[in-house]
């Protein structure tokens, strides 16, 4: 996937968020761990099969197996509990949140956005370029004030 159409995705779901009440921030905030989970997740597995640093209780697999309000509750514990691991995590996760209002769309997002991509398969560049994308469209809506229903020209 090129990062024009990694951007695409990523905002047609933001933009299905902020119609459920989730800002342009904590979109990307949650999108954040989201992906964070995920790719501690990959590189837990061969070809690199290094340990995760997230707990087996609170990793990607964990909550991928729940569904409906069990996986919406699971997400939130999980948060907290990251947020109160030492290191790292506590930095990532020290005042996480779960923003999402509807069960449906965080599953959604981890079914259809986060586990449809194999992030650690993609460079560093689509990623970064992805992110950068996001914060261009972001820019771009502010100062038009047209945030609803923006496509992206990247």
């Amino acid at each position: 996937m090129n990062s024009s159409t990694l951007v695409q995705k990523l905002w047609n779901y933001c933009n299905v968020l902020r119609d459920d009440g989730m800002s342009y921030g904590d979109y990307v905030e949650q999108l954040t761990y989201l992906l964070f989970l995920k790719m501690a997740d990959e590189h837990s597995r061969p070809p690199y099969d290094q340990p995760s640093p997230i707990p087996a209780a609170y990793a990607g697999p964990a909550l991928r197996a729940k569904d409906g309000d069990d996986q919406f509750d699971h997400y939130r514990h999980t948060l907290e509990e990251l947020g109160r691991q030492p290191g790292t995590l506590a930095l990532i996760f020290g005042k996480a949140q779960n923003k999402f209002q509807d069960p449906a769309e965080l599953r959604r997002v981890i079914v259809d956005l986060i586990d449809a991509e194999n992030g650690s398969a993609m460079g560093a560049d689509v990623k970064g370029d992805a992110y950068e994308g996001l914060l261009k469209v972001n820019a771009q809506g502010v100062e038009s004030g047209a945030l609803h229903g923006r496509e992206v020209a990247a």
